[in-house]
């Protein structure tokens, strides 16, 4: 799996552009915005859009969804129905966070826990990974070792849980359980700021550090 990774938004929040090489289909991975940016570098590396996805409903993630699924004509993939109700919210994110307004929708298809998701000859394996919201997914590319974890886990920090139905202890568990024991030398692509792997974030993130043998 080739990707790209695409701050958009004032929250530079790290839209992926992912692909395979192989037969130059791709996806968006959570465009929150900053459209015609997004179109450009797809456009750029020649790789034609078919699905989107989604990790999560926060504005960030989801603001430019609608737009640029009707560009391409594509459907709307993720997150989990657990996150509907953030969906449902949009506008009130948007007045919330002095975004532009972004009206809510509903994906074509919500995720479940161990589903699968095809990107040309890909193959993505999806885990329900709730805390930051209950509907939060996770995107493993095994064959690449790449994981697009949206806002689980960070290079020495985890999501935030004090929005609407976050959960600390359940974030824990979702970190411990779904995304550390993943192989040690994949990369992880948070949804801010820089990739990190496994194996850096078992031993120096101080909320999972120190209990890995």
């Amino acid at each position: 799996m080739e990707i790209q990774v695409i701050p958009v938004t004032p929250f530079a929040q790290n839209c992926s552009l992912i692909w395979d090489s192989s037969t130059m289909l791709g996806a968006f991975v959570d465009p929150g915005g900053d459209i015609e940016k997004l179109i450009s570098a797809a456009s750029s590396k020649g790789v034609n859009i078919e699905k989107i996805i989604l990790t999560h409903g926060h504005l960030d993630h989801v603001g430019g969804t609608v737009a640029i699924a009707e560009h391409y004509n594509v459907p709307i993939v993720g997150p989990h129905v657990g996150d509907k109700f953030w969906l449902d919210a949009l506008m009130q994110q948007s007045q919330m966070f002095g975004f532009p307004p972004a009206q809510p929708f509903a994906p074509n298809a919500w995720l479940n826990d161990n589903d699968t998701l095809s990107v040309g000859t890909l193959t993505l394996n999806v885990l329900h990974c709730p805390g930051h919201t209950p509907g939060h997914v996770v995107l493993v590319e095994r064959a690449s070792k790449k994981v697009i974890v949206g806002d689980v886990i960070f290079a020495g920090s985890i999501g935030r849980t004090d929005f609407p139905q976050g959960n600390h202890q359940q974030l824990i568990d979702s970190i411990k359980q779904k995304i550390m024991v993943l192989p040690d030398d994949m990369t992880i692509y948070p949804g801010h700021g820089p990739t990190t792997t496994i194996a850096k974030e078992k031993a120096t993130n101080p909320y999972v550090s120190g209990q890995f043998g």
